[in-house]
């Protein structure tokens, strides 16, 4: 099978992963920067080009990973779209990324199909900002950037006149933001859940360090295995489900009122999980590429039939 990966690069710890797992299997495997392809939009033959030291060459592929970085994430998934048009097989769409990456939408969808989150507030207007932090419980709570990863652009404002300065600031400055509630009780860890398909392959518990509410491993957190409880599994399954996604990291928190699910990230790094679990993850997103590009073979075959 001809797998494409859309990462900027192939020394990046997750892209050297998922090629050293695919070309194991006996696949062949090519790196392709999104932001090096041209798109040829008609309606006769949709398809990517790529153009690498002033050679154009055209990409054809039979299943495509995208590992798309966030500040690329416009252009990253119009080049995944257009893959999608030409019937390719990617293992996470466009759709599914975008609405993972709007930490909004992906909240108002995770609370319309029942998966528990801490409770989140939205305003445009400075005359609703006491309003919000009564309705997320007080001082302290958390502010996050809708589109913020690894850690950047979340904070905690300790008090409520903290809150208020923090939360005018960010809406002079016109910038799209959350409210959420701080919830204490976790201590500033979460856990990692990674799945693929259906299924939990791999958990790890991140703590951040002293004094510090975020467990990210960019912040300077540790990681280490933990055994997640069978509601925990199902929640994280869940998420991944209703954002559409076949391969997330799923982050939740242990919160006094049960598992919260934080985020669902479309492009999980897998240096940390691997690191933590010692678990081969790179090697499960392929088999179930391999599993999955071939169930939907079959369903078409039999529709056609």
């Amino acid at each position: 099978m001809k797998i494409g990966i859309l990462s900027r690069g192939p020394t990046i710890y997750s892209t050297r992963r998922l090629i050293e797992a695919a070309e194991k299997r006996g696949h062949i495997v090519t790196v392709v920067d999104p932001l090096k392809c041209f798109m040829n939009i008609t309606g006769n033959r949709p398809d990517v080009h790529y153009i690498s030291d002033k050679i154009e060459r055209l990409l054809e592929f039979d299943a495509v990973i995208p590992r798309i970085g966030a500040s690329i994430t416009v252009f990253g998934t119009a080049v995944l779209r257009q893959f999608e048009v030409a019937g390719v097989y990617v293992l996470n769409g466009s759709v599914s990324i975008t609405r993972s990456r709007d930490k909004l939408r992906a909240h108002q969808l995770l609370a319309r199909k029942g998966v528990d989150i801490p409770v989140t507030s939205y305003a445009h207007s400075g005359s609703a900002t006491r309003s919000i932090i009564k309705s997320v419980g007080g001082a302290p709570l958390i502010v996050k950037v809708t589109e913020s990863t690894q850690g950047k652009g979340v904070l905690l404002a300790e008090t409520t006149k903290a809150a208020e300065s923090l939360i005018n600031a960010f809406l002079d400055l016109q910038a799209n933001f959350l409210v959420q509630e701080f919830i204490k009780e976790s201590a500033g860890s979460d856990i990692r859940c990674f799945v693929i398909g259906d299924r939990v392959v791999a958990a790890m518990k991140r703590q951040g360090p002293e004094g510090e509410f975020r467990s990210n491993l960019h912040a300077g957190g540790s990681a280490h295995p933990v055994k997640i409880t069978p509601k925990e599994r199902i929640m994280a399954t869940d998420a991944a489900k209703v954002l559409g996604l076949k391969v997330a990291g799923v982050d939740l928190i242990r919160s006094a009122r049960g598992p919260l699910v934080l985020e669902v990230n479309s492009s999980p790094g897998l240096k940390g999980i691997e690191g933590a679990t010692s678990k081969n993850v790179a090697d499960a997103i392929i088999a179930f590429i391999e599993k999955d590009i071939t169930k939907k073979s079959k369903t078409r075959i039999f529709m056609k039939g």
